[in-house]
């Protein structure tokens, strides 16, 4: 038993990373391979954005359904389907004859990546208790963060000595030996719930197209303008989407997407920051290459260079933010994080300029790394505190879904600030022009303005309460009791009195239960 449960936490972690590696990875690397596919299919760069949009927008519609998939059929089960699912497909988009088979394997990938980052997440969430994950994370985060840092690399290397088929065959080493690791090693952890046997199919539909809509909405906007009629109608119409969904499934006694969840303090706090805390450093990771190249006029290399060192100051924090977690808090840790991020990106608006230099911008990235390092674990942390690992699949779902509201309003929110300071000029001098150099420096001042904000409210995460006789592992589902319909009130039963022994005839004291 021993020694399978020693297994079982080798396991897992080492899917889970070889999961969120390929995902991110896959993510990443397409765009730098746009160029040489415009060149084999002989059409501009510019009509290749399905490739890369078809990506997010299926992710998105794939999120909502993990929760239930995992629960119903099993964390094993479906990371090795979602695995075999996306190699299959990064096997056919490397041999995709057109490009309308290059999108449709390119949407199957991101649904399987929709299905991998949850699924893979919850099984963390079910195998280690939340005290366990901390320590985990110091050594989970460096992939992480190295993939988005490598994978332009990565991708500018295939692409000039093997050609633009190999951005996707990439994937079929990792894919492959983490699918057999997974089917000789990985086990099925035991579930602390009855597995759901419904499917909320209203929930599920109108949580997954809105999501789909606000992510397409998102990703095409910059390109195509947000004044565009297709962008203001998908925005509209993912906002509203979601909206329905959330009240649909807050009154719903099995929901696809446990929104009840969100009654607990600690996990809804967690889940605000989570969609608008991580939204003024992923506005920087979107800000800094659009300065580098559209305002300075430098190489994409250049902007990949200006950014990497981001990956450098967060795996410093962490492995410090690990050790005192604990003894510290997520409350102090993420608002000092936060507090760290406005500061940066403040001092970095008033030095951004046509002749800022690459190594200030690589500065900038750095500093906002070691600030981030203190916001990324104790929030996923907090995320589980005072929830049961039967609430792991539900919980990691959310999570993503918040994560993924928090990349789609972070380029929304700084292409929003640059139109907004460039409309003293005309519609087309703003779409023939990069925006001047004021629109990039107030950018990093909204950016700067709702980290404030944001650290405020990380504040309010608190301290680590005192351990309580039963841990999260121990404790009943979270959702038992939220998530459930209003039960009849109690019936109080009438039990007739014992009649009381006399003093004189009880037992002495001591020898309750003794035979004469």
């Amino acid at each position: 038993m021993t020694a399978a449960l020693r297994s079982q936490h080798v396991a897992v972690p080492v899917m889970y990373l070889a999961s969120v590696f390929l995902v991110i990875v896959d993510g990443v690397i397409t765009t730098v391979a746009l160029p040489s596919l415009g060149r084999h299919f002989h059409i501009s760069p510019a009509a290749l954005d399905s490739v890369v949009v078809v990506y997010p927008v299926c992710l998105a519609l794939m999120v909502p359904a993990s929760a239930w998939l995992l629960e119903r059929f099993g964390g094993r089960r479906m990371l090795l389907l979602g695995l075999a699912l996306f190699t299959l497909a990064s096997a056919l988009c490397g041999l995709a004859g057109d490009l309308p088979q290059l999108v449709l394997f390119r949407a199957v990938q991101g649904a399987a990546a929709g299905l991998l980052t949850p699924v893979s997440q919850g099984l963390l969430f079910r195998t280690f208790s939340a005290r366990e994950q901390v320590r985990l994370s110091r050594i989970l985060i460096i992939p992480q963060q190295l993939a988005p840092a490598l994978a332009p690399v990565l991708g500018g290397v295939l692409v000039d000595t093997l050609g633009w088929r190999w951005v996707f065959l990439v994937n079929l080493p990792l894919g492959l030996a983490a699918l057999a690791f997974g089917v000789a090693f990985l086990r099925e952890p035991t579930a602390d719930d009855a597995r759901s046997r419904r499917l909320d199919v209203p929930g599920l539909l109108l949580s997954a197209v809105g999501l789909a809509a606000l992510m397409y909405g998102v990703c095409t906007g910059p390109d195509l303008g947000w004044n565009a009629p297709p962008v203001l109608a998908t925005l509209l119409a993912g906002t509203a989407l979601l909206g329905a969904a959330g009240r649909h499934q807050w009154r719903t006694a099995q929901p696809a997407l446990r929104v009840r969840l969100f009654q607990d303090r600690l996990f809804r706090r967690a889940g605000v920051l989570n969609a608008l805390g991580l939204v003024p450093f992923l506005g920087a990771m979107f800000l800094v290459p659009l300065v580098v190249q559209q305002l300075q006029g430098r190489s994409a290399l250049d902007s990949g260079t200006a950014t990497c060192t981001e990956a450098v100051g967060i795996l410093l924090t962490v492995q410090v933010v690990g050790r005192v977690y604990h003894r510290v808090g997520p409350g102090p840790l993420v608002g000092a994080g936060l507090l760290g991020v406005a500061c940066v990106e403040l001092w970095a608006a008033g030095t951004t300029g046509v002749g800022t230099g690459l190594w200030t911008f690589r500065l900038v990235m750095f500093l906002l790394g070691l600030a981030m390092g203190a916001v990324y674990l104790p929030l996923t942390a907090a995320s589980l505190t005072s929830l049961g690992r039967a609430d792991a699949a539900q919980a990691a779902t959310l999570s993503t879904v918040m994560r993924q509201t928090a990349s789609a309003l972070a380029p929304a929110t700084v292409t929003a600030v640059l139109v907004l300071d460039s409309s003293s000029t005309s519609s087309s001098a703003a779409h023939a022009s990069a925006p001047p150099a004021g629109a990039y420096r107030l950018a990093f001042v909204a950016l700067g303005v709702l980290a404030l904000a944001c650290a405020a409210y990380g504040v309010r995460l608190g301290r680590p309460d005192r351990p309580s006789p039963a841990s999260a592992a121990e404790r009943p589902p979270a959702s038992a009791a939220i998530a459930s319909p209003p039960s009849r009130p109690p019936r109080h039963r009438s039990r007739p009195a014992r009649p009381r022994r006399p003093r004189g005839d009880r037992e002495p004291a001591g020898r309750a239960g003794s035979t004469p």
